[in-house]
């Protein structure tokens, strides 16, 4: 990729900021649904839980989105919103299916030990969170300011 020298790697607060974005979309199309099928009283109790149409709604549809949109626009809307993209760490050209579902999955461990795995985007050199490490991916925008270049293996 011929315009690495005008990419930074974007950082753990625009991440944050990105993922509230992304949350409050989902939650946007997914609340009105579940309140349309379980009611307001059963949704509150936590009924919907074990129910197959919570299951859809709430999981399976947002893995979904995600997973589409990182395929079809690397970047996620809250991404899109903050001009950044996901790239392969180590050409920079668009990342594969295959590391796209790694890249969703890695989120799971990349939570537990208190978030350590998203938290390390603030403490990494190339600002990679766990689940980036794992998928061999990187979060990148055009150049802002005075900070180091990204840079690519090949």
């Amino acid at each position: 990729m011929d315009d690495t020298n005008q990419l930074e790697y974007v950082g753990f607060w625009l991440r944050v900021w990105a993922s509230i974005i992304d949350t409050v979309l989902v939650l946007a199309i997914t609340t009105p649904l579940l309140l349309a099928i379980y009611g307001r009283e059963r949704l509150a109790a936590g009924i919907t839980f074990s129910g197959f149409a919570n299951f859809l709604i709430s999981y399976v549809f947002p893995a979904v989105a995600v997973l589409l949109f990182w395929s079809f626009r690397q970047a996620t809307p809250g991404k899109m919103a903050i001009s950044a993209r996901i790239v392969d760490a180590r050409t920079g050209g668009p990342t594969s299916v295959g590391q796209n579902i790694i890249r969703y999955l890695g989120y799971f461990p990349s939570t537990f030990v208190f978030c350590l795995g998203l938290i390390w985007v603030g403490l990494d050199k190339r600002k990679q969170g766990w689940h980036d490490k794992l998928a061999g991916t990187v979060v990148v925008r055009p150049k802002r300011g005075n900070v180091e270049p990204v840079r690519f293996e090949a």
